[in-house]
């Protein structure tokens, strides 16, 4: 799998990671046994880099992560985590030193650490982004030799390119996909002028990139594309990528044609991700080996032609933009 830099950090990845939210909750059922044997396959690929949060299971994710990598031992992979959703109700005030301190060690803990990679603040509000002294706070856990580095998960473009007008800012983590355009337009550009890595989540929105679902398919109760369709837990952008399920489902089976050989939809959609190289990495989900190895093999496609990522823009201007393009 091909490596790209890690922004200004010095370490460089592979251009495909593993999103750890589902081995810890809200996907519906998980079973423990596969998602540990789908970490393994991955890492034994050359997988490289791991994004996972303190929340994902209330630290289940994290400690999965830490048990599979007591058992392999060796060079680790680079993993990040973040912190913030443990708060009841997001505030700037929220982000105080003293609670920062007490999450990074909670996730010191799970991970089983002295040093956390990468340390992203978990979309908080808006408004934080205006507020340097969280920033700082920041920079004093870097100090203290607690994390190595930080960056910011967000839901917006526009926390995005406040996020990096802070130096130390390593990282932005951003919704970006073939029904989410936009981050291409002007954060992209602006990432790269200063340096700062891009991790692509929710690169198949929530599943409906695969290909898989229906007008007829059942999510369980504690699936977040059940309980989160309108928002109701959290933004509604980190569900299908904010697209209304049948506007999506029928933009995907526009795409479908645009497959090639025997790649599937979600290894073609993981490549377009891919064909921007402002995107350090993308990190879908994995509930098993074989969804972890599929992922993998995205990587090795060749690139997509003109006339293929020509249509998924056009299916993107006509379908998919009028829902997403000026919401996030």
């Amino acid at each position: 799998m091909r490596s790209r830099a890690f922004g200004r950090t010095g370490r460089h990845v592979g251009e495909i990671g593993f999103g750890a939210w589902a081995i810890g909750a809200a996907w519906g059922t998980v079973d423990d046994g596969e998602s540990i044997a789908a970490l393994h396959a991955a890492l034994d690929a050359g997988l490289d880099f791991i994004d996972t949060a303190d929340v994902y299971g209330d630290g289940h994710s994290e400690k999965l992560i830490a048990r599979v990598l007591k058992e392999r031992g060796g060079e680790r992979p680079f993993v990040a985590t973040k912190a913030g959703r443990r708060l009841p109700k997001q505030t700037v005030e929220g982000y105080s030193a003293e609670n920062l301190q007490g999450w990074i060690e909670r996730s010191l803990g799970n991970l089983e650490v002295d040093a956390l990679d990468l340390v992203q603040l978990h979309c908080p509000p808006t408004d934080a982004y205006y507020h340097p002294e969280i920033f700082e706070r920041m920079d004093r856990l870097v100090e203290q030799g607690k994390i190595r580095h930080y960056g910011v998960s967000v839901e917006r473009v526009e926390e995005a390119l406040k996020a990096i007008e802070y130096p130390n800012v390593a990282s932005v983590q951003i919704i970006y996909n073939a029904f989410r355009h936009r981050p291409a337009e002007l954060f992209f550009r602006e990432a790269q002028r200063r340096n700062v890595a891009v991790i692509a989540r929710v690169p198949l929105a929530s599943g409906l990139l695969s290909g898989k679902f229906g007008g007829d398919t059942k999510f369980e109760a504690d699936d977040h594309r059940q309980f989160n369709r309108h928002g109701e837990a959290f933004d509604v952008g980190e569900t299908f990528s904010g697209v209304p399920y049948d506007v999506g489902l029928a933009a995907v089976e526009k795409l479908r044609p645009l497959v090639r050989g025997d790649a599937t939809l979600a290894q073609f959609a993981l490549r377009w991700i891919l064909m921007d190289d402002a995107v350090t990495v993308a990190i879908p989900g994995a509930k098993n080996p074989r969804q972890a190895l599929a992922n993998i093999g995205a990587a090795s496609l060749p690139p997509l032609s003109r006339e293929a990522m020509d249509a998924v823009a056009r299916i993107y201007a006509e379908d998919i933009k009028p829902h997403v393009h000026q919401c996030w």
